[in-house]
């Protein structure tokens, strides 16, 4: 019987070994984020530690349009929202950071929806 614990154990596992990939200004790393309710992604410059755009499944434009703030579609927009915000920065190239989670469902859709909007993993 697989419990919590060991559920939480591969997840911080599969966490720490993600975790070798830094971003750069010119290269940010591009971090997701699942809840249960919303999809979040942010675009970090480790080198100076910050963040240079963000979007999520939260924002009022997007909560409106969508029948559900957590499934796959909404993963796409939030995705989509990125990309156009990155791309008014010039920025194209990121370093993609799944954050532990598994690259399946709503993470794969995100990824996928980014790089269809221009940026380039």
């Amino acid at each position: 019987m697989i419990t919590r614990d060991r559920i939480r154990k591969r997840f911080l596992k599969r966490k720490l070994r993600s975790k070798k990939n830094k971003g750069t200004e010119e290269r940010p790393r591009l971090v997701v984020f699942r809840s249960n309710r919303y999809i979040y992604v942010q675009a970090v410059d480790d080198t100076k530690g910050q963040t240079l755009a963000a979007a999520s499944s939260l924002e009022k434009e997007l909560r409106e349009s969508l029948k559900s703030t957590c499934n796959i579609e909404a993963a796409k927009k939030v995705g989509e929202l990125i990309a156009k915000r990155l791309l008014e920065k010039n920025i194209t190239k990121v370093v993609f950071d799944r954050n532990g989670y598994i690259y399946h469902g709503k993470v794969k859709a995100l990824a996928d929806a980014a790089r269809e909007a221009g940026l380039n993993f």
